[in-house]
């Protein structure tokens, strides 16, 4: 398993537990679904260092 698996890992759990194919659709679901995903740990990253 190399980085970039690593990194695409939580949005192609989520496409394989919706049933969907996570390379279907040139990946932008599980584009999508990373990027809401490390959002949210960015930002709670974020506000624990400044608060």
């Amino acid at each position: 398993m190399g980085i970039a698996d690593m990194v695409l890992w939580p949005g192609t759990k989520v496409c394989e537990k919706l049933g969907i194919d996570p390379t279907s659709d040139a990946g932008l679901i599980r584009w999508m679904i990373n990027t809401l995903i490390y959002l949210v740990l960015a930002l709670i990253l974020v506000w624990v260092i400044v608060v």
